[in-house]
C-alpha cells in the first residue's frame, strides 16, 4: 500500500492557522491520497480557506460543532479508500510518516489501528500511547504510577526502535483499515471529544486486533492548541468522557467510585490552588489557571455534572451507536 490507497481525515473547528499547515503536509508528503476535510461549524473562515486552497479536497461543512467522534465518522462515510488516516488539525506529516504506517499495517492484517510518534515543534517526544484507563491511572498521580511500575505505565522518556504493542494510542495521526472498521464498527458518538479514540483502541483489541506504535513515523503534534482558548470547559469535556468511558467499560461500580474519587480530588486540588493563591497574593499567572480549572471540574461535579456545561452546544441530535462501517 502507499499514501494512494488513504484517505486522510481531518476534523477542524476554528483552527484555520493550524489547518493550512497541516493539510500542506498532506498535499506534500502523502501523494495521491484522498483528502476529506470536516468542519465543524468553524467561524474562523476555515471551509472558506479549504475551498480556496485545497479546492480537490473532500469539503464536509458541518453548521455546528457536532462533536469529533461524529465528524469523524461522517469522514469516514465520505472516505472511499481502503485504508482511513486519522489527523488533527494541529499535526504535520513528516516525509514518510504515512508510508510508515501504512507498512505496519502491511506487515500483518491482525493490527486494528498503528499510532504514529508525536513530536513537539523541536523534536522532543510526546506521549503517543498510552494505558487504558482505570481507576489507578485516573485517581492516583500519573507521574508516580510510572515511577513505580515503568513497564506497565509508559513514560515519553523511554525510547522505542521497532513496532510495539500498546494498550492505546493517541488519536492525532492513526491509520486503520476500511475492513476492520467493517468488523468493529465506527467512532462511539456518545464521546463529543477525548477518549473515543481509546474506547476504538479497547474495541479493537477485543475484537482479536493489535494495536500498535510506530515508533519511525514522526508527526509534529502543536499538543492541544486548539482546546487551550476553553482549558476550563475542555477538561469539564475530558472528565465526562472518562465517566461514560468507565461507565461502558468497567460498569456501574466502578462509574460511582471514579466519580467519588474525582469529586474528592478536584476540591483538594481546588483547596490547594485557592491557598496558594493567597501566599503569592494571585501573582502567579500558571496558578490562577489551574485554580480556575480545579474549581470549574469541583464546581460542575457539585452541580451534578449538567449537560449544559463543557464545549458541547445545546441541540444536538442524539448519537447513532457504533455499527460497522457503511452500514450507518
Amino acid at each position: 500500500m502507499d499514501s494512494r490507497d488513504c484517505s486522510v481525515i481531518v476534523v477542524s473547528w476554528n483552527t484555520h492557522e493550524l489547518l493550512e499547515p497541516c493539510l500542506a503536509s498532506v498535499a506534500d508528503f502523502a501523494p495521491g491520497a484522498e483528502l476529506v476535510v470536516v468542519d465543524n461549524g468553524s467561524s474562523d473562515g476555515s471551509a472558506d480557506m479549504v475551498r480556496a486552497r485545497f479546492p480537490s479536497a473532500v469539503l464536509v461543512a458541518n453548521p455546528a460543532n457536532l462533536g469529533f467522534a461524529r465528524a469523524v465518522n461522517q469522514g469516514i462515510d465520505r472516505a472511499t479508500r481502503p485504508v482511513v488516516v486519522l489527523l488533527n488539525p494541529d499535526a504535520t506529516l513528516a516525509r514518510g510518516a504515512l508510508d510508515t504506517l501504512l507498512a505496519a499495517l502491511d506487515a500483518d492484517p491482525t493490527v486494528g489501528i498503528a499510532g504514529a510518534q508525536l513530536l513537539d515543534e523541536d523534536g522532543s517526544r510526546q506521549h503517543s500511547f498510552d494505558n487504558f484507563p482505570s481507576l489507578a491511572t485516573e485517581c492516583l498521580n500519573k507521574s508516580l504510577l510510572r515511577a513505580l511500575c515503568p513497564a506497565r505505565y509508559p513514560d515519553k522518556r523511554r525510547v522505542l526502535h521497532e513496532v510495539t504493542d500498546v494498550d492505546s494510542v493517541i488519536g492525532a495521526c492513526l491509520a486503520v483499515r476500511r475492513s476492520t472498521l467493517e468488523r468493529v464498527g465506527l467512532l462511539d458518538e456518545r464521546f463529543f471529544v477525548f477518549l473515543e479514540e481509546t474506547d476504538w483502541c479497547l474495541r479493537m483489541k477485543r475484537s482479536g486486533f493489535r494495536v500498535v506504535h510506530v515508533p519511525a513515523a514522526r508527526v509534529v503534534h502543536l499538543q492541544g492548541r486548539s482546546k487551550a482558548r476553553r482549558p476550563v470547559l475542555a477538561r469539564i469535556e475530558y472528565l465526562r468522557s472518562l465517566f461514560l468511558y468507565v461507565r461502558k467499560n468497567h460498569g456501574p461500580a466502578a462509574w460511582l467510585v471514579l466519580h467519588a474519587a474525582r469529586f474528592l480530588k478536584s476540591g483538594v486540588n481546588a483547596l490547594f490552588c485557592v491557598v496558594a493563591m493567597i501566599l503569592t497574593l494571585g501573582l502567579v499567572r500558571p496558578l490562577r489557571r489551574r485554580a480556575a480549572i480545579h474549581a470549574g471540574l469541583f464546581g460542575w461535579q457539585l452541580l451534578g455534572c449538567p449537560r449544559g456545561i463543557g464545549l458541547q452546544p445545546s441541540g444536538l441530535p442524539p448519537p447513532r451507536p457504533p455499527s460497522a462501517a457503511g452500514g450507518r
